[in-house]
C-alpha cells in the first residue's frame, strides 16, 4: 500500500465561499453559517505547504457553466488573500492533452475540482497523462487535491453516477463506474443529507461491502492524510455507512426492478473535528466543540 505525502480534500457542496460578504443576506446568517474565514476553503490552503502564497488551479471540467464557476472561485481564494489563482477551463479529452494545462498542474501547489457531473470528469479524464501527473503528486508530494460535489463523488475509484433517491433501493437503479481513483476502498455521495441520499449509498455498499459508503452533507468536507486517517471539517454532518459486518442482503437474488432487503447495516454520523480510521475502521469523536463568533473551535485541542 501506498502512503500517499499529498492531502485529499471532498466537500459535498454548496462550500460557503463567502460571495456577497458585505450584504445584508451574508450579514443576518445564524453565527453557524459564517463559516468562510475559518471554514472549508480557508482549511484547504491552511493544509497546503505554502499557504496563501499557494498556486492552487481550479477545474472546472464538470460544470455546465465553468466560466461563472471559475469567477467564484477566484473570488472565493482572493478573499482568502491567495493571489495565484487560475481556472482549467478543460472540457474535453483534447483539451486535457494540452502542454499548457499539463505544466500548470506540475506548477500547482493545489487543485480544486468543481461540482457539476462527475461522469464528465471520469469520461474525459480517465486514462490520461494529467490524471496521472495528480496522482503520482499526490503520492509523491505535499499536494493538495479538494473536490467539491462532483468532484468529490469522483476522487474514488469507485463512484456513483445516477440514481434517483425514491427508486434507490430498486436492484438496477444506482448505476456505479470507475472514478479518479485518488483513495480506494471508499464510495462517495454529496448534497446528501440535503437530497435525502441514504437509499444510493445503502445500495452501493451492499453490493459491495468492502467499500465504506461516505455521505457528504453540503457545507461539510473531509480531509484525509496518509490515505487513511478522515478528519470533519465544514459545519456540515457526514455520514459513514459501514458494510462490513452486513448480516444479509438479498441484492444478488432478486430479479432487476425488484426491492432490495439489507439487515444490519452500520450507520455513523461525523460533524466537525471527528476523525476516522480507515485502517482500524474506528469513529473517534470530540466532545467539545464551541462557537466563538461563528467561528468552530476544538475545545479538547485548546486546552491541551
Amino acid at each position: 500500500m501506498v502512503i500517499p505525502k499529498g492531502k485529499l480534500i471532498i466537500i459535498g457542496g454548496a462550500v460557503d465561499m463567502g460571495t456577497n460578504l458585505g450584504s445584508q443576506e451574508y450579514i443576518v446568517k445564524p453565527n453557524y453559517l459564517k463559516f468562510f474565514e475559518q471554514g472549508i476553503l480557508k482549511r484547504i490552503i491552511t493544509e497546503s505547504a505554502k499557504k496563501a502564497g499557494s498556486i492552487v488551479e481550479v477545474i472546472t471540467t464538470a460544470s455546465q457553466i465553468p466560466e461563472l464557476v471559475g469567477v467564484e472561485y477566484v473570488g472565493a481564494f482572493n478573499h482568502l488573500n491567495v493571489t495565484h489563482v487560475g481556472v482549467l477551463d478543460i472540457r474535453t479529452r483534447e483539451d486535457a492533452k494540452k502542454e499548457e494545462y499539463l505544466d500548470r498542474i506540475r506548477k500547482a501547489d493545489v487543485v480544486m475540482f468543481s461540482g457539476g457531473d462527475q461522469l464528465r470528469l471520469s469520461s474525459i479524464f480517465g486514462g490520461t497523462e494529467f490524471l496521472q501527473i495528480l496522482k503520482t503528486r499526490y503520492e509523491k508530494e505535499k499536494f493538495v487535491i479538494a473536490g467539491t460535489s462532483a468532484g468529490a463523488a469522483a476522487a474514488s475509484t469507485n463512484m456513483i453516477y445516477r440514481g434517483q433517491s425514491n427508486k434507490a433501493l430498486i436492484k438496477g437503479e444506482v448505476q456505479i463506474t470507475a472514478g479518479l481513483g485518488f483513495i480506494d476502498s471508499v464510495i462517495i455521495d454529496t448534497h446528501f443529507v440535503q437530497r435525502g441520499r441514504i437509499g444510493r449509498l445503502l445500495y452501493a455498499v451492499a453490493s459491495n461491502p468492502g467499500m465504506l459508503g461516505i455521505g457528504l452533507g453540503e457545507d461539510a468536507g473531509l480531509l484525509i492524510t496518509e490515505g487513511t486517517m478522515m478528519e470533519a471539517i465544514g459545519s456540515g454532518l457526514t455520514i459513514l455507512v459501514n458494510g462490513r459486518k452486513m448480516a444479509e442482503t438479498n441484492i444478488y437474488d432478486v430479479e432487476m426492478g425488484s426491492p432490495v432487503s439489507i439487515k444490519n447495516m452500520r450507520v455513523s454520523v461525523m460533524s466537525i473535528f471527528d476523525k476516522y480510521d480507515l485502517v482500524q475502521n474506528q469513529l473517534n469523536i470530540k466532545k467539545t466543540v464551541k462557537v466563538e463568533d461563528g467561528v468552530f473551535i476544538n475545545a479538547q485541542e485548546a486546552k491541551s
